[in-house]
């Protein structure tokens, strides 16, 4: 089943009843405003409400609460609305129809499988998400851990949104920390050799920089001795970036394309994108350096974009890339980074806007960091002198869904404070322990149905008018809003609203569980249907939103 967006249609539905109004004489004329449709925080005031009523008392020169009772009198209702009501000062409430609510379980059930889909895409409209984009200098670090399972979570509701999706790495295999990765392994590999060789602050001083070099050796001994540092970068650089796809591949995270920054120099698109800039009058020289006049942009002073020495700031590739994004004509981009890039993202969609591309379609999504706790103290971490957790320890400690769910268990605009210990726990103070065990929970009702020797299609023709019970009416509506809540990551680009409803559907179902009983002998056999049939459509629901957030589904834990 596809969730109809209710707002939308009910939204409809009032400006139509507005209109016939008017028609009627009921309403004064007036331009007809778009019609804003919620759901109500207080479940008493409906399924969803509007205060549109309020928004025309001027233009009408009404009462609120006249207005309200005259779209009322005229709407048109859809049949999964039981009843509207106009209330004081003037709110609209829609409450769904019972019977409509009831029949919920056999349309999410529907073997087409559209559940948790809506069309903002419309089946043709191109994405692309923008991802990790590490160095390949080194493991996976949890800051960039954080943006991959961002934007794979990202990825995942877009294409549910019926978008063509991207996933895509920027791959920086050039300039001077590729340089440095060289120069690192290669004083390691001769430090190994027993050559004298000296270590210098810049260089990479992890562990797995030893570990390149022990590798060199066992497969060529000394006989690398004398090789230029490329030699050296160009395989530390190849093992890294596989290393990088295997440890992203452990958490569910697969990219659709490597782009090489490298590849914008063989093609000559660093330097075709700073003489477009130039003939379009962006590019200015001063003191040997080639400048970027962003100040026509709003920004407080022109950057560098090749330096006096000729070589590129890391502002120009990025700029040949965002050109080389819009050329490929994708309806929306999101590009995912950390805190560092605050004020150097806003000036590479200058370079988009200054080559005649609007950067309306880019959505830059800055998320903060990870602070690791064990034992409630902070675990201390420095990228630089290797002195960091990284991701394929994380995975070996806590696993990959402990990781998916806590990365995007907060806004990006907030720190994520990974409590090593709550990962692990096995109770429902650990949120995803909490989540899954609400599949778990489902799974086992079908599996003691199975052992008892009962049908397995046996809730197919089930009377679901059964389903009376208001735990089980909580957590069908709860269930609905799926498609709502996939609306609204899909254009906020907000990917912790689907933690958050994760946990708020396990909230309303575990209640449901331990009150609507099933495989009880005092439960009456047409009950006992209708209820199997809740638990089936529960258990699909939580196997939807798990896979939505790159988890697993577990029958048993």
């Amino acid at each position: 089943m596809r969730p109809m967006l209710h707002h939308h249609e009910l939204s409809a539905a009032v400006r139509a009843a507005i209109s016939a109004a008017q028609a009627a004489g009921t309403l004064p004329s007036f331009d007809i405003p778009d019609v804003l449709v919620e759901r109500p925080r207080e479940t008493t005031h409906g399924d969803y409400a509007t205060a549109v009523a309020l928004q025309l008392a001027r233009p009408a020169r009404m009462a609120p609460l006249k207005i309200a009772e005259a779209i009322v009198g005229h709407i048109a209702l859809p049949d999964y609305i039981g009843e509207t009501t106009a209330v004081a000062p003037g709110f609209i409430n829609f409450r769904l129809s019972k019977v409509w609510l009831q029949s919920l379980p056999d349309r999410i059930l529907a073997p087409a499988g559209d559940f948790g889909r809506v069309d903002l895409g419309q089946g043709h409209k191109k994405a692309q998400v923008e991802c990790v984009s590490a160095n390949p200098t080194g493991p996976i670090t949890l800051g960039r851990t954080r943006g991959g399972v961002i934007g794979d979570t990202l990825h995942r509701v877009l294409e549910a949104a019926g978008y063509d999706v991207t996933l895509e790495y920027y791959y920086n295999d050039a300039g001077r920390q590729i340089t440095l990765l060289g120069e690192s392994v290669k004083v390691r590999y001769l430090q190994e050799l027993g050559q004298p060789a000296e270590l210098l602050d810049e260089y990479y001083q992890g562990d797995y920089i030893i570990d390149l070099a022990k590798d060199l050796i066992a497969a060529n001994g000394d006989a690398l001795v004398e090789m230029p540092t490329d030699t050296f970068a160009e395989y530390a650089r190849e093992r890294i970036s596989l290393q990088q796809k295997e440890t992203l591949a452990r958490i569910g995270i697969v990219f659709d394309v490597y782009f090489r920054e490298q590849s914008l120099y063989e093609t000559g698109a660093v330097w075709k994108t700073l003489e477009e800039l130039r003939k379009r009058g962006y590019i200015y020289e001063k003191d040997g350096a080639q400048w970027f006049r962003t100040t026509g942009f709003g920004d407080d002073k022109d950057r560098v974009v090749v330096k006096a020495d000729g070589e590129p700031t890391y502002r120009l590739p990025d700029i040949a890339y965002h050109w080389d994004k819009a050329q490929r004509g994708f309806d929306l981009v999101v590009d995912i980074f950390g805190p560092d890039h605050h004020a150097t993202a806003p000036q590479v969609l200058m370079g988009v806007r200054a080559l005649g591309y609007s950067s309306d379609f880019v959505h830059t999504l800055l998320h903060q960091i990870v602070n690791l706790v064990r034992g409630g103290n902070q675990v201390k971490m420095s990228t630089r002198r290797g002195l960091f957790v990284t991701l394929d320890e994380l995975v070996d400690e806590v696993g990959a869904d402990a990781i998916r769910y806590f990365m995007i268990s907060r806004s990006a605009n907030s720190p994520v404070d990974f409590d090593l210990d709550l990962a692990v726990e096995q109770s429902d103070k650990n949120p995803v322990y909490y989540i899954q065990n609400a599949h778990v929970r489902c799974a086992g009702i079908f599996r003691k149905w199975a052992e008892a020797g009962l049908p397995e299609d046996a809730d197919e023709d089930a009377d679901l008018r059964l389903l009376t019970h208001e735990r089980e009416l909580a957590f069908l509506r709860k269930a609905l809003e799926l498609g709502d809540v996939m609306e609204m990551i899909a254009t906020t680009c907000e990917p912790h609203r689907l933690a958050f409803y994760a946990y708020d559907l396990a909230a309303l179902f575990h209640p449901a569980y331990e009150e609507c009983r099933v495989l009880h002998s005092d439960v009456p056999e047409p009950l006992r249907l209708a209820r199997l049939r809740f638990y089936r459509t529960a258990r699909a629901v939580f196997a939807r939103v798990l896979e939505l957030m790159g988890m697993s589904a577990p029958d048993v834990m």
